[in-house]
């Protein structure tokens, strides 16, 4: 029935230690044998999603950026990008720079700050990514970029949410990938229309879609997809939109999912 399955990377496919457990790899690999596609769908840049994906045994395009770039594994073609707008990017950078607060950007697919600081070094290792510093932003501004981030408090970022929709107009994409992150991408740059673009790509119906994740960000895809499994340790507002809630990421989540909805092995 279900033809193909975007999984998200951080706190779903991979437990809490970072790490794809080798239970789920052999659900994965069952999957593919059993001639479903098997995809990852992250808002992580592709330099970081790539590796994950390759050392899973992937070998289909991946959803990176939250849908603002989707990209083959095997010779790296792209098949679907969007940017965000120039004047997004400007109005952005300004706002940032007024108020002090810590923006990344993402041009060639490389991590770009105008300073160094905790938050920037802790993001950076905690997805693995070599990052660059660029204290004229100026410079920054006229680069395409797939993705730009904001690093700050839940809370603020809460109140900060509505005041950038305000500001940056119908034009971007905003969503929140984890509590501390809040992502800007192009209006068309959502896991929801990537998973959309990537079922017509293998021609496939929505409806023989699945699609796993456990942040706010993965709502569209979850939404889009003919079954949306959150997690067990996903934030309450994914799960009241999902169809199914699978176990944690640390009690292979992933792996329950395909073999209740795929393989059909697991009650």
């Amino acid at each position: 029935m279900y033809k193909l399955i975007a999984i998200d990377i951080d706190d779903t496919l991979i437990n809490d230690d970072k790490e794809v457990t080798p239970a789920t790899q052999t659900a994965l690999e069952e999957a593919v044998a059993a001639g479903v596609v098997v995809t990852l769908a992250t808002g992580r840049a592709y330099a970081s999603a790539q590796a994950i994906a390759r050392q899973t045994g992937l070998n289909v395009p991946i959803i990176t950026y939250q849908g603002a770039l989707v990209k083959n594994l095997m010779d790296e073609k792209v098949l679907y990008e969007r940017y965000v707008p120039q004047d997004a990017v400007r109005k952005l950078f300004n706002y940032c720079v007024e108020h002090n607060l810590h923006l990344q950007t993402y041009i060639d697919d490389k991590l770009y700050a105008r300073e160094e600081n905790q938050k920037l070094v802790d993001y950076a290792t905690l997805n693995g990514t070599k990052y660059y510093i660029e204290p004229d932003w100026e410079k920054l501004v006229p680069q395409k970029t797939p993705k730009m981030l904001i690093i700050d408090d839940p809370d603020f970022l809460d109140e900060l949410s509505p005041i950038l929709r305000g500001l940056l107009g119908d034009s971007v994409h905003i969503t929140k990938s984890k509590p501390h992150f809040l992502e800007i991408m192009h209006h068309e740059g959502t896991k929801g229309l990537a998973l959309e673009f990537l079922a017509a790509h293998f021609g496939c119906e929505l409806s023989e879609t699945i699609a796993v994740g456990d942040s706010w960000n993965d709502h569209e895809m979850l939404e889009a997809a003919g079954l949306g499994v959150a997690m067990a340790n996903a934030i309450p507002a994914l799960k009241d939109i999902a169809d199914f809630v699978t176990l944690s990421n640390n009690e292979d989540g992933v792996k329950y999912a395909i073999d209740k909805f795929i393989l059909q092995t697991a009650e």
